[in-house]
């Protein structure tokens, strides 16, 4: 028999009673009844109830064990009790009586438990990781991940792409974050730089006449941490193709994504890669507020200024009459109600905004035969009866000055007027028991917080669907923007993307240009960035002086591949998907430590490996290195 195992804790089962086998694992659970001890033995794969009496030969020792201890055991199997038959598990038909048992490692006192569902501190979690691991959800969650990963490395495999290796100590890199830097012995003062993505090097397999690339490459910035994004290092899935067109980049990447989400994402419903639609940047920011919408929500933004330019609504109208002003109206179906209005109203001013101007639209007074019975059958007071027909004439008036049946209510509404009023809800498409909520201002100012309100409106009025994976490319990203204080112009997104337009392009007003860049994005996460590279020198020398740097400059900075340009370069593109943030969304996780097996908490610090540390003296001597205190 082998030292450890003769099978794992996953595969027992009614085939095997009578048979004597040897498992190894950790105690998950020990259950004393009354001299008769159970134990639920866990491996990486399951888990076998096993037990022994006081007739077993190792009795004694096994009731020294411990939760978390890995041990050994030796036993027969025995089929269970049909009444204690454990339908939860594949070994729930039988347990092994222990007859002999060899402690492998004993735990001490643990800082977390393993068994059960109970919330620890993140900074214990992530100091003692290891012990985290064994829990049931991350044992799931990194097994997905290695799997995803085999699946996407298959699914490239498949469409004729091959996996190349590029450096991983390299020069500073253009992606637009910090890099981390790694100091030179052999070359005092210089640096290296952990690479921020393999761009560079994908582009340049492409001048060397590799036609599809692909990597699934680690990749290092230092950057602010958020929920979705690790603040040292990541993996993505990393491609590049020659001779395409934005289409072909799409329609490559799309079905290998669909695909994953299909066969990881618990049967929610994937949209065929065929309808995700493409939006421009443009349009994003104006219907969902984001350039990464989630689309399982209905809700579009629109304009609506129009309605309140001269209106009673002074705030409003005094906003338009300033220069690149605009109001944008954010329909909530089913939302027409005072209490939930100033529910968002509250939102709003959690966001750092005064409010958010609001109308709602009910039905108004009814006039029907209940109303005239109650009038019939009225027994009350002169004076009460007197009050209904007052309230009865009302409401008759009411249906003639409405004929539609809405009645708009709400600040807004009192001080725009009816007439405009019903414009913004014929624009809207509102009816009854809905509502709309308006920010002004410059778009740049309330932009986001728009799109949270969207998504919180959304999520409180059940709109969002919750079981789909809804995609969508955003495209025609502008390359430039201005500096509203300096007048400046700089790039607003990739520099490294080809212009629309190409030269031409170049010549009109910065602004208004548009380069082939794109982003995926799914439910409410980018998954995806990419674009057609601007392989010509001219072209690129020409963009780069829009922003105010020289060709000299641009030489300086990325000269390795502005001279591989020179020496026929093709017409390449690719993209670049985040390995973690997929494998996120898969996991329906909220915070993307959940699926990285040894993540740096919110300071960047690795509490197990006490990384960053100090280093030596003689390492700095080495590398020529002084620290310098910040001052305090």
């Amino acid at each position: 028999m082998h030292a450890y195992r003769s099978h794992t804790c996953a595969d027992l089962n009614k085939s095997n009673v009578g048979d004597e086998v040897r498992l190894s694992g950790w105690v998950h659970r020990v259950r004393d009844h009354g001299g008769l001890l159970f134990i639920d033995l866990r491996d990486h794969f399951g888990m076998t109830q096993v037990l022994a009496d006081p007739d077993s030969p190792v009795f004694a020792e096994i009731e020294k064990v411990r939760s978390e201890w890995c041990i050994r055991i030796d036993g027969t199997v025995k089929a269970r009790d049909e009444s204690l038959v454990n339908d939860k598990i594949p070994t729930g038909e039988i347990e092994v009586f222990i007859r002999d048992m060899e402690v492998l490692g004993a735990a001490e006192e643990l800082p977390l438990m393993v068994f059960g569902d109970q919330e620890y501190p993140e900074e214990t979690r992530l100091r003692y990781r290891y012990l985290d691991l064994r829990r049931e959800k991350l044992q799931r969650n990194m097994t997905m991940r290695s799997d995803v990963v085999a699946s996407i490395r298959k699914r490239m495999w498949d469409l004729n792409f091959r996996e190349y290796q590029t450096p991983i100590i390299t020069a500073s890199s253009p992606e637009g974050a910090r890099d981390f830097l790694v100091p030179s012995r052999l070359h005092p003062g210089k640096f290296y730089a952990l690479p921020q993505a393999p761009q560079q090097f994908k582009q340049l397999l492409m001048v060397s006449g590799f036609d599809k690339y692909f990597q699934i490459a680690p990749c290092f910035r230092d950057e602010d941490p958020r929920a979705d994004r690790s603040p040292t290092d990541f993996y993505q899935l990393d491609m590049e193709m020659s001779f395409v067109t934005q289409q072909d980049v799409f329609d490559t990447v799309s079905p290998v994504l669909a695909g994953v989400f299909e066969e990881f994402g618990g049967g929610k419903k994937v949209d065929a890669p065929q309808e995700w639609p493409q939006i421009s940047y443009r349009d994003a920011a104006l219907w969902y507020g984001t350039d990464k919408p989630d689309l399982r929500n209905p809700i579009k933004m629109q304009v609506v200024s129009e309605h309140f330019a001269g209106s009673g609504f002074a705030i409003f109208a005094k906003l338009l009459e300033q220069e690149g002003t605009e109001i944008r109206a954010i329909p909530a179906p089913g939302g027409g109600s005072r209490k939930f209005c100033d529910r968002m109203n509250a939102f709003a001013q959690k966001e750092g905004l005064p409010g958010m101007g609001y109308i709602f639209w009910r039905g108004g007074p009814r006039i029907d035969e209940l109303g005239y019975e109650v009038f019939e059958e009225e027994e009350g007071t002169p004076m009460e009866m007197a009050k209904f027909q007052r309230v009865h004439e009302r409401r008759m008036q009411w249906h003639v000055d409405n004929p539609d049946g809405f009645e708009a209510a709400g600040p807004l509404a009192k001080n725009i007027g009816p007439e405009r009023t019903e414009a913004i809800r014929k624009q809207l498409g509102l009816g009854v028991g809905d509502a709309a909520f308006f920010l002004g201002g410059k778009p740049s100012a309330f932009e986001t917080v728009a799109g949270k309100a969207r998504v919180e409106i959304g999520n409180e009025l059940s709109l969002t669907e919750q079981d789909r994976f809804a995609f969508a490319w955003i495209v025609d990203f502008p390359i430039y923007e201005k500096d509203d204080e300096t007048g400046r112009i700089d790039f607003e997104h990739n520099p490294f993307s080809m212009p629309q337009g190409g030269m031409e392009a170049l010549q009109g007003d910065p602004l208004k240009v548009l380069g082939y860049q794109y982003d995926l994005a799914c439910n409410g996460y980018e998954l995806v960035s990419g674009a057609i590279r601007n392989h010509r020198p001219e072209i690129m020398f020409k963009a780069f002086e829009i922003a105010g740097y020289d060709e000299a400059e641009v030489r300086k900075r990325f000269g390795g591949m502005v001279n591989a340009f020179q020496y026929g370069a093709p017409p390449h593109g690719g993209c670049a998907a985040g390995i973690d943030r997929i494998v996120m969304l898969l996991a329906d996780e909220a915070n993307i430590r959940e699926v990285i097996l040894f993540p740096m908490n919110q300071r960047a610090e690795d509490l197990m490996m006490n990384a960053p540390n100090e280093p030596t003296n003689e390492q700095l001597r080495e590398l020529s290195l002084r620290v310098i205190e910040p001052d305090s």
